[in-house]
């Protein structure tokens, strides 16, 4: 009986790749018929086989350039036109002659139904292929293919493939054919496939299936399926509601960010020295320059360069801000009015002076990789790397200073200042030092600011006029020379632009935004955080 069943196997394994290897043989014959349907039945047995050089003779077939010879009857990849062809092998891609005439060759004919057929077969091969993306691929091309053909491989598919990515892409490619199959019990099976999904193209399928046919029938004639497909449609638009208001709120504390760091230099100045900085902007402007210069000296330091750009901005702006306290702003103590036409002048001669050096055309900042992107939560809901970067770094920022502030003789000396400015003096503290080392905080803190901004905007000599207007809303807003008010502030005007905007557009949303800070101030004059100190109340 073991010598009858170990014979019966050797003529199995002796046999079978035979009558396989007269199928491939027979199949590549038949590509040359003149008959379509023998043509694409032997499409069909290519893209069924394992062999993988059935990949490269479909693609070939598929661009066209799929010849016989007329003499040999062999497979070719021809390219060339006319008398000047060049011919390759189908499998190998080795140049196999030049110069052949095109009566030499007879074209593979290919018509809307192969072509079809084509993509199918290749979509089958690469549902194999070790890489995900050509697998997704491949899920996504099966779409448009026969349900009876395509439909036990995709639900194999599914029964093999681990990557979550790519089941995806199988169960709407799956439950894409099963919606058009007449059978309403696997209708209702191919819903279960959708359940919960979120992905925009799901939506738009099913939207597709309930809507009425030109002679005003129902595309999907069940009531019951109908009344399912509207359920997920309303679960779909109440998480698109959902989302949509998380992203607002994103970009609402993304510009409150971007807005705080513009402002909190300017509520160190303004809050304990009273001056009406106009070239602030300008310090945000010099901090996005110094990260330009940066990425220029050092090309092959990109993904290092904002880590560089922070420090030397700092230095930069906050040299050039105590140069400015100690040659103009000391003159004009006092005399608000005056200190803010004197910086507006310097504001406009820092203007000149960064186009003459570097043009008066934008700059661009490259970004590096690791803000880049996107991190993608779910299909309805994608958060820019660059924006939550700085929505972490603003933090850090202002736990420094309050560190700084909070912690070291210099922040109590300069709360000391900022309290009583005289009782300060009596006490010992030089407040003349005290203010340019607050001027020189303020503008590298604003500089810190630059580098930030030079992701998110352009950068050129009127970057800063941008900003300082609303600097100033948030500095009066959560009242001078608080922190913490100015924390809330920036937070506050950020998110209130964002939630306005979807109704009255960004313009009037800022108009709005104004207004309501104006009947604010009438009720609290010193904003929400008003410090408290003679010096303040006077």
């Amino acid at each position: 009986m073991i010598r009858y069943l170990v014979i019966l196997k050797l003529v199995f394994l002796t046999i079978v790749p035979a009558v396989w290897s007269l199928d491939w043989e027979n199949a590549l014959k038949q590509l040359g018929d003149k008959k379509f349907a023998q043509v694409e039945a032997a499409v069909k047995v290519l893209g069924r086989s394992d062999d993988p050089r059935a990949k490269f003779l479909l693609e070939t077939m598929l661009e066209n350039k799929l010849y016989q010879m007329k003499r040999s009857k062999d497979l070719v990849r021809a390219e060339g036109k006319r008398n000047d062809f060049k011919t390759y092998d189908v499998f190998t891609g080795e140049e196999l002659a030049s110069g052949v005439k095109k009566r030499e060759l007879k074209r593979i004919r290919v018509n809307n139904r192969i072509r079809s057929t084509l993509k199918n077969s290749l979509a089958r091969i690469a549902l194999g292929d070790p890489n995900p993306e050509s697998r997704k691929e491949a899920a996504e091309n099966l779409r448009e293919g026969d349900p009876r053909e395509v439909t036990p491989l995709l639900k194999q598919a599914l029964i093999d493939e681990k990557s979550e990515d790519v089941r995806k892409s199988l169960r709407f490619s799956l439950a894409t054919l099963q919606l058009k199959h007449p059978d309403p019990e696997i209708r209702r099976g191919s819903l279960s496939l959708l359940s919960g999904s979120l992905e925009p193209e799901v939506k738009n399928l099913l939207i597709t299936v309930l809507e009425k046919d030109s002679d005003g029938t129902w595309i999907e004639s069940e009531t019951d399926i109908r009344e399912q497909i509207s359920k997920e449609l309303e679960n779909i638009e109440f998480w698109e509601t959902v989302y949509s208001g998380v992203k607002t709120l994103f970009f609402g504390v993304s510009l409150g960010s971007v807005l705080l760091l513009a402002a909190i230099g300017l509520s160190v100045t303004f809050g304990v020295m009273g001056v009406i900085n106009m070239a602030h902007g300008e310090m945000l402007m010099l901090g996005a320059y110094t990260t330009f210069v940066i990425q220029q000296l050092f090309p092959n330091l990109i993904e290092y360069s904002l880590l560089i750009s922070i420090p030397a901005a700092f230095l930069v702006a906050g040299c050039v801000g105590i140069l400015l306290e100690r040659t103009v702003i000391r003159l004009l103590y006092g005399r608000p009015l005056e200190t803010l036409l004197a910086t507006f002048g310097v504001s406009l001669v820092l203007q000149q002076t960064v186009r003459s050096i570097f043009g008066p055309l934008n700059q661009s900042v490259l970004t590096p990789s690791w803000m880049q992107g996107t991190l993608e939560i779910n299909p309805l809901l994608s958060l820019t790397y660059n924006r939550l970067t700085i929505i972490i770094f603003v933090p850090l920022v202002l736990a420094t200073l309050l560190f700084l502030l909070k912690r070291s003789h210099f922040g109590l000396q300069m709360r000391a200042v900022t309290q009583n400015r005289r009782m300060a003096g009596a006490m010992g503290i030089r407040s003349d030092r005290i203010d340019a080392l607050t001027f020189g905080l303020g503008s590298g803190i604003a500089g810190i600011g630059g580098v930030a901004m030079s992701q998110l905007t352009n950068v050129g000599p009127n970057l800063g006029q941008a900003y300082i207007i609303d600097s100033f809303m948030v500095v009066v807003f959560g009242g001078v020379g608080n922190l913490w008010g100015t924390f809330f502030g920036a937070m506050s005007l950020g998110l209130a632009n964002k939630l306005l905007e979807p109704f009255a557009g960004a313009v009037a949303a800022k108009i709005l935004v104004l207004v309501l800070i104006i009947l604010f101030l009438q009720k609290r004059p010193r904003g929400m955080f008003a410090l408290k100190g003679r010096f303040v109340e006077n």
